[in-house]
């Protein structure tokens, strides 16, 4: 039986059937087209597709979040070890009362008791006691290494040079970071 047009339904004369086209109800009751098979493969490809670049982004986000969670981790050592050290320092003995800005040396006498002097190796000449380091006391009473010196005011001179800048600078909703560099 020929449908509306003369044509048989799949394509008569020896060409690949062709399902006719049918209105289906979607969701929302609104009317959906349904196709061939190929249309139904193509979408199925695009859903694996798309679930599998939704899934490496996740987990490109997730590599980064872990790299990040190791940095605090290692950060979070770094400060609990500068921490245990300063307490460490602050309870090495001292016949002087203790002032952010300078420099004391640590010297250990043959009892074992270590303690803070004024006086470098170089300015006892022959040192009575044997010298164990050096530390500059910090406004924060935290205490930087004397081979550490020179790195930690560079870093303090950096941030005390944002802080200043930070009064001057207007309101921002993005992220500015200039200045950060030099």
């Amino acid at each position: 039986m020929a449908a509306e047009g003369g044509a048989e339904p799949g394509g008569g004369a020896g060409l690949d059937p062709v399902p006719p086209l049918s209105l289906v109800e979607g969701s929302g009751g609104r009317a959906a087209r349904v196709g061939d098979r190929g249309d139904l493969v193509a979408l199925a490809r695009q859903v694996q597709q798309a679930d599998d670049f939704i899934r490496a982004n996740a987990c490109n986000k997730l590599t980064i979040i872990a790299e990040q969670i190791r940095c605090l981790q290692e950060q979070a050592r770094k400060v609990l070890d500068e921490a245990n050290r300063d307490a460490d320092l602050h309870h090495v003995a001292c016949n002087l009362v203790k002032k952010p800005g300078n420099i004391y040396y640590m010297y250990r006498r043959e009892s074992g008791q270590r303690y803070f002097s004024i006086l470098s190796p170089k300015e006892w000449g022959t040192s009575p006691h044997e010298f164990l380091g050096a530390y500059k006391l910090q406004h924060d009473m935290s205490w930087t290494p004397l081979e550490d010196l020179e790195r930690r005011d560079a870093e303090i001179n950096i941030l005390e040079k944002l802080l200043s800048r930070q009064a001057a600078l207007p309101p921002c909703t993005e992220p500015n970071f200039q200045g950060l560099t030099k």
